[in-house]
């Protein structure tokens, strides 16, 4: 999930990356926020980048029953101080124009929003009325900042170091090898239908569990 976010010229800045903490907001709305903790680096000057998300506590009043618990219905960033030359969401891009009555052609410069995981700290704004149409690809994009703030909560950073230190990537390996060993595996390691001795006709004529 999160490393599809991260492109090539993302790694240089996320080296600097020393730590994740996370804090919960008790008052209303109740929420948490992120915490990015970086090193000094030749991309930015903040200390901390934050994303922080808003919870919705309370079912409806009109529905209470579909109420599954608290639920993220909004988010927003922080400014990320770029150094001059430096922004990763932004690329320089090359266009030609003709001129419309001399036809000449000239090439100008754009700049355009570039894919990245500092995207993250920009989130589409949300509405803050409840009520408010938000279109189709803005809620799509919602959906996974959601879906990527709850991961991080609950997964990443209790375990913010063994990630750091790839400890935890070598532990989800491993668990995932005794899983595939389990299913192969019989309880009592005999009786497999995979046996070249094993005949079902036998094993059915003759029950080893027998009531005298």
């Amino acid at each position: 999930m999160i490393s599809d976010m991260i492109q090539e010229p993302d790694e240089g800045a996320l080296e600097a990356l020393n730590d994740v903490t996370l804090t919960f907001s008790e008052k209303d709305p109740m929420g948490f926020t992120l915490h990015f903790h970086f090193s000094p680096n030749d991309y930015f000057n903040n200390d901390v980048l934050t994303k922080t998300y808003v919870l919705k506590c309370e079912p409806q009043e009109d529905d209470p029953f579909s109420f599954e618990g608290p639920e993220i219905i909004k988010c927003t960033g922080c400014e990320i101080d770029w150094k001059k030359g430096k922004n990763l969401t932004v690329k320089q891009v090359k266009k030609k124009q003709k001129h419309k009555s001399k036809g000449s052609i000239r090439t100008v410069t754009k700049q355009v929003k570039a894919d990245s995981f500092f995207n993250f700290f920009d989130p589409p704004i949300v509405p803050d009325d409840p009520d408010a149409e938000v279109d189709e690809d803005t809620q799509a994009l919602l959906t996974v900042d959601f879906e990527i703030g709850h991961y991080i909560r609950e997964r990443i950073v209790p375990r913010a170091v063994l990630f750091f230190t790839g400890e935890a990537l070598d532990d989800e390996s491993d668990y995932d090898e005794d899983e595939e060993e389990d299913d192969d595996d019989d309880e009592d390691g005999s009786g497999s239908e995979n046996d070249a001795d094993f005949d079902p006709k036998k094993a059915q004529a003759n029950p080893e569990c027998k009531q005298q």
